[in-house]
């Protein structure tokens, strides 16, 4: 009888570490959901006027570049509005990003769907990690097929269109650029 308690108890308390340890994990994922959906909020709020006034992003300093960026083997960026004057920074405002993402429809129109932050390593202490609120940013080196002239580090997020990869890849399986 005595076993029968001191296994009873230890089958309680291994049970309720594991309930805790359960919790814990659930609470970390709903922690990372929260910072992810935090960021993709900021960019939509900063981001509103751009949905679908691609003219608007040009008259505050936005040019396109590169044309349309798809993938070699799945998915798309789209098209790349990039204004110039926030290249030049060495520290990333979320609500400024220096580039806005467009997909080009059938009917000619932009849709916004994402923005880039890019930052230029040469413009940063050695070894540096840019982030932007929480997110690390991917490092590009040089030389590279998009012409900057350094290395630098850049983050997309997917606001205003789901990636069924996540907010923050590179390439989005939801762009197209077949209408380009």
């Amino acid at each position: 009888m005595k076993k029968l308690s001191r296994l009873t108890v230890l089958l309680t308390a291994c049970l309720a570490a594991a309930s805790f340890a359960f919790a814990q994990q659930q609470n970390q994922q709903e922690s990372q959901a929260d910072q992810d959906n935090k960021l993709v909020q900021t960019v939509r709020n900063a981001t509103k006027q751009y949905v679908d006034n691609v003219k608007l992003a040009m008259t505050m300093g936005y040019g396109a570049v590169l044309g349309c960026v798809s993938g070699s083997d799945h998915g798309a960026m789209g098209v790349h509005y990039v204004n110039a004057s926030l290249l030049a920074a060495t520290t990333i405002d979320p609500t400024q990003p220096q580039a806005l993402i467009y997909e080009p429809a059938a009917n000619g129109q932009m849709t916004l769907v994402g923005v880039e932050y890019i930052i230029l390593a040469s413009l940063l202490p050695p070894n540096s990690a840019p982030e932007v609120d929480g997110h690390l940013m991917n490092y590009i080196d040089y030389p590279n097929r998009y012409g900057l002239p350094s290395a630098f580090f850049e983050l997309h997020v997917w606001a205003w269109r789901n990636s069924p990869k996540g907010a923050f890849v590179d390439w989005n399986d939801h762009v197209t650029c077949a209408h380009q």
